[in-house]
């Protein structure tokens, strides 16, 4: 167990989210979500949160299926990428440098232990707002939307794993980051781990699949600047026939202020407060829920919806 952070990954900067009605998940981003459309490329659509200085926060590709694609971290620095690509090498995650992603420079992508698909990169061109969307203030990318739900930057991704053990070890050997809160089961194995690489409370989630299926998404989660937004979301979601699954509420584990809705395309997408909680010691205690205490719900007395442990996606056909 890691007690601190190597800090060669500043931060993730974008996922992608495979569905079979593009069209419908990237209208959903943008009407209920506040985002904006920025490019198109094949049969992807780029998106950018209104504070991002990134190029784009989702990027929205045709699929037979929901699901996961790549998620992109940037690197703190050209040695800092160097020195992250050498320990992935190391641990037999190799994988190959590709180029032209919008916006990006290059970027060296793999896959973790788990089968999902990572991509990491150092240079980047930042976000700069066209005529009719350049903000007042400009410390700030884009103007306030004031649009549904106003989502500011992407947050985290929870991933569905078949190995947390696995993942754990990924997350802190390959890319050095540090385990701040997970739940332990009664014969001492990790069923959920959350980690970060920024001063966040936690940047990426790996779940244990109840299906061993490898490479699924649980959800992405989208930042907003405060509970009235999520509230806002939910009505705006409530009007526009999106399904709500769980929440507003409030989380016990990380203390996150939640809202879940499923897009068009059936990926699950959490809507959460932005910089609920900091962690700022470097020698952060990690923090252990048993079973019995997740088996509680959530902090406010609120039961667990059986959809949150059974939906991911893409969907696992039972026989």
């Amino acid at each position: 167990m890691t007690t601190q952070r190597c800090r060669d990954i500043a931060h993730v900067s974008a996922a992608e989210l495979r569905t079979a009605v593009p069209s419908q998940t990237a209208e959903f981003l943008v009407a209920q979500l506040g985002m904006e459309e920025v490019a198109r490329a094949g049969d992807s659509v780029y998106l950018h949160a209104w504070d991002d200085y990134e190029m784009f926060t989702i990027k929205v590709t045709g699929a037979p299926e929901p699901g996961i694609g790549k998620t992109w971290l940037r690197a703190a620095s050209e040695e800092a990428l160097d020195r992250r690509i050498s320990a992935i090498e190391g641990a037999g995650l190799g994988g190959r440098w590709q180029d032209g992603e919008c916006g990006l420079g290059p970027v060296y992508e793999f896959r973790d232990p788990d089968g999902h698909e990572i991509g990491l990169y150092w240079r980047t061109r930042w976000y700069e707002a066209p005529d009719g969307q350049r903000p007042a203030l400009k410390n700030q990318a884009a103007r306030f939307p004031g649009r549904g739900a106003n989502v500011r930057r992407i947050d985290h991704i929870n991933y569905l794993a078949a190995d947390i053990p696995a993942a754990a070890r990924f997350l802190e050997e390959e890319l050095g980051a540090q385990l701040t809160e997970q739940i332990v089961l009664d014969d001492g194995t990790p069923s959920a781990i959350w980690y970060h690489v920024s001063d966040k409370s936690y940047d990426l989630v790996y779940t244990s699949d109840w299906t061993g299926s490898s490479g699924r998404l649980h959800h992405v989660a989208l930042a907003c600047d405060q509970r009235e937004d999520i509230l806002r979301a939910a009505d705006v979601c409530l009007e526009a026939g999106i399904h709500i699954e769980t929440g507003p509420h409030k989380h016990a584990i990380q203390q996150t202020f939640f809202l879940y809705v499923w897009e068009p395309g059936g990926n699950r997408i959490e809507l959460c407060n932005a910089g609920a909680r900091l962690v700022l010691a470097p020698d952060w205690r990690p923090i252990s829920w048993t079973a019995a205490e997740r088996a509680k719900g959530q902090a406010w007395g609120l039961k667990t919806i059986e959809s949150f442990h059974t939906h991911g996606t893409p969907p696992v056909h039972q026989p």
